[in-house]
């Protein structure tokens, strides 16, 4: 519900702008982490890729609106958006970031497991996934963003249990090592990240009565799922000097 104008004040003294969402999408897909692209359908940029996003409706909110792009343009809906992690990255608001007109962007950072191929809707002619170290040339802004999303995923996997969010629902230590691995680009040490997780109150539950997942060598694997905590105590901290 929209408040009524206070009397004397001229809601056209300044000039009015639009407001958009843009959001960074990020998976776990074939042990390369990736971004989800959107394939512009219209001016401007036309026929290049972006992030998915778009106008928000006066009747919604910044939310609500990366909600309903996300799946307007990739397909991105029903129970695979109910896994979806989505949190506020930061406004975008240089005056030239936009050929049409002035544009604000609110910008979401988005995590999910890896889900089946997204598909192109409304103004996208096409979607899909694609790794993030080759993510270049994107229409506005968008390499910014992104790049800045990418490092706000990697720090936050430090401190929280996000790291989760990439896993399905039932998952091995070894998987959520590899999503790790893959986030930060480094190699990690299997027994100390094992004790770790484990010392972390709430991070990961033991999956009752499931049955263990084999990988075709050694003893088969306990599943686990996310726990209650939001943050790591103590955090989980990026090593230096090592590669994948």
């Amino acid at each position: 519900m929209s408040a009524e104008v206070p009397p004397g004040y001229d809601p056209y003294a300044f000039e009015p702008f639009a407001v958009t969402v843009d959001l960074a999408v990020f998976t776990v897909r074939e042990h390369v982490l990736q971004a989800l692209l959107i394939e512009r359908g219209e001016e401007p940029y036309a026929g290049r890729w972006a992030l998915p996003g778009g106008f928000v409706r006066r009747e919604e909110s910044a939310e609500e609106a990366a909600r309903r792009e996300l799946a307007e343009e990739t397909g991105l809906s029903g129970p695979n958006a109910a896994r979806l992690h989505l949190e506020q990255l930061r406004t975008y608001s240089d005056p030239g970031r936009d050929p049409r007109m002035r544009v604000v962007s609110v910008a979401f950072a988005a995590l999910v497991p890896d889900l089946p191929e997204p598909r192109g809707g409304g103004d996208a002619t096409g979607a899909c996934w694609r790794p993030v170290a080759d993510c270049t040339g994107l229409a506005f802004d968008h390499d910014r963003i992104l790049a800045d999303a990418h490092e706000r995923v990697r720090a936050k996997l430090e401190y929280t249990c996000l790291g989760t969010a990439f896993c399905p629902a039932a998952f091995t230590l070894g998987e959520l090592q590899q999503v790790y691995e893959t986030v930060w680009g480094v190699a990690l040490d299997r027994p100390n990240f094992r004790r770790k997780v484990l010392a972390s109150p709430g991070f990961v539950e033991r999956m009752p009565n499931a049955p263990r997942r084999t990988g075709g060598r050694g003893a088969p694997a306990a599943l686990y799922r996310a726990g209650s905590a939001a943050t790591l105590q103590p955090p989980l901290m990026r090593p230096e000097g090592r590669t994948p």
